[in-house]
């Protein structure tokens, strides 16, 4: 422990300053982001602006995964322009962007302005990285890293938990909260000492062409991109924490139990985050970040000194578990086990990730190909995007099975509209078959069988974890 705050000692205020920008980023960014999904599809009687899951899968896959494409670029030009000056330039975008976006409901309207959110990150996060790469030193890089990532989890859990409280009130509470939270970085910016950088030479243009030329040089490495487009799998289905399993639970899992468990013994949760008898998805979603905040440090103890490959193999399997759980029923403890499976696995195979990546790389391109490990990230948001957009929809969104039902019975209900909500339509359809609310659920679950798409999930993981060992025995040991 002595050693462990000797270390601590030995960072500069910059690295400080730099963790503390990035708490209130992630806190910002997950404060709306983990109630996005709900916000794009709910029914508009609560807020929501009835986009279809299609849709949504298009705002969050296409603009998350520009937003991860972008930092190749925008770090290269925070290198030409300076550090502080892209952060302000970030701070400025992002917030404009969280008090724009709550103006816009069409699908049009809110996906350019979440591409314009999406720029604002990218302009942030190669620039904080690097600030806390050169902050740090190879004495103190193991420990300055891991403040770092306990900054970014500490941040995505308290971001939903506090702009749940007013969710129920106003949807755009939640976007200004946001915004008021990532604006706190002005401030810091103040204390923010830009640390040594490399000063680019040459034009903007030149910049650009460099950049292009390193993706080519990129490509060339079959075994790199192999790698790369194998682990965008284990993306694909992480994604789906946020993209797919928060709607998923607002329509079909009953959380009444844990809702009367809190109301029981801490009245305080279920009064804050409780929608009638049940909890809201995205407080259940969040137990994620705070099963990683609390496990974190023992599972990677456990793992160390492992072969990375492995190591990603095995966290991705039992991520694959965690997500086919969710298979079985609708009740609220098996998706807590499952979030939690799911969370092993994540702290188990992620940071392995980048470790791999780093071996592999040629010894004089380490610094190239680690800024290229975004692109499975890119790659695991589009895919991410098509799954809990177009195949749940088709699989597994509610309002559509209703319809589905609803036409083959033969019923006669308005079409959903600005003036008829999604709400109203599932309280007539629940008038006109007989059937309260539970019940029509039931039915639905019973003869659609939405958890299916959790196969579907579930089984991108486990090819995912297959194509590893084969690329595992055939290429890289073909190469030993």
């Amino acid at each position: 422990m002595s050693s462990v705050i000797g270390t601590m000692k030995k960072f500069p205020k910059t690295f400080w300053v730099a963790n503390t920008i990035e708490l209130f980023e992630r806190w910002a960014w997950y404060g709306f982001f983990m109630l996005f999904a709900n916000y794009l599809t709910g029914s508009s009687d609560v807020g929501g602006l009835e986009f279809t899951q299609t849709q949504k899968g298009m705002i969050m896959g296409i603009g998350t995964g520009i937003l991860y494409f972008l930092p190749v670029i925008t770090g290269s030009i925070a290198d030409k322009y300076g550090y502080k000056k892209v952060l302000i330039l970030a701070f400025t975008i992002y917030t404009s962007a969280f008090i724009l976006l709550p103006m816009f409901d069409s699908f049009t309207g809110v996906f350019i302005m979440y591409l314009y959110l999406a720029l604002g990150a990218a302009l942030f996060k190669p620039v904080i990285s690097a600030t806390i790469a050169k902050t740090t030193t190879d004495e103190t890089a193991s420990i300055g890293f891991g403040i770092f990532y306990l900054m970014v989890n500490l941040g995505a859990f308290l971001g939903p938990m506090i702009t749940l409280i007013f969710k129920s009130a106003s949807y755009d509470m939640v976007f200004h909260i946001s915004a008021g939270i990532i604006a706190l970085n002005f401030i810091l910016l103040l204390f923010y000492k830009e640390p040594g950088r490399k000063k680019v030479e040459g034009s903007f243009m030149d910049t650009m062409s460099e950049v292009f030329t390193n993706i080519v040089v990129v490509l060339k490495d079959l075994k790199f991109v192999v790698f790369l487009i194998i682990i965008s799998g284990f993306w694909t289905m992480y994604n789906q924490l946020f993209f797919t399993l928060p709607v998923f639970i607002t329509q079909w899992v009953d959380s009444s139990a844990m809702f009367y468990f809190f109301q029981n013994h801490w009245s305080f949760i279920s009064e804050t985050y409780g929608e009638g008898n049940q909890l809201g998805s995205e407080f259940i979603t969040n137990f994620d970040a705070m099963f990683i905040i609390i496990f974190q440090l023992i599972v990677s103890s456990v793992v160390m000194k492992k072969k990375p490959l492995g190591t990603m193999i095995t966290g991705i399997i039992i991520s694959s578990i965690g997500m086919a759980l969710t298979l079985f029923t609708q009740n609220v403890l098996y998706t807590m086990v499952a979030i939690f499976i799911f969370a092993i696995g994540e702290m188990t195979a992620s940071p392995k990730i980048t470790e791999y990546i780093g071996r592999i790389a040629p010894a004089d391109k380490k610094a190239l190909y680690m800024g290229y490990s975004f692109i499975p990230v890119f790659l695991g948001n589009i895919f991410a995007g098509f799954i809990s957009g177009n195949v749940y929809q088709n699989m597994s969104d509610k309002i559509s099975l209703l319809k589905e039902e609803v036409a083959l019975r033969g019923i006669n209900i308005p079409e959903i509209s600005h003036t008829f909500s999604q709400n109203d339509y599932v309280h007539m359809a629940e008038q006109k078959m007989g059937m309260s609310s539970t019940e029509l659920t039931n039915y639905l679950w019973n003869n659609y069988h939405p958890a299916n798409i959790w196969m579907i999930i579930a089984g991108i993981g486990l090819l995912s974890a297959v194509s590893l060992m084969f690329y595992n025995r055939f290429l890289i040991n073909s190469e030993n």
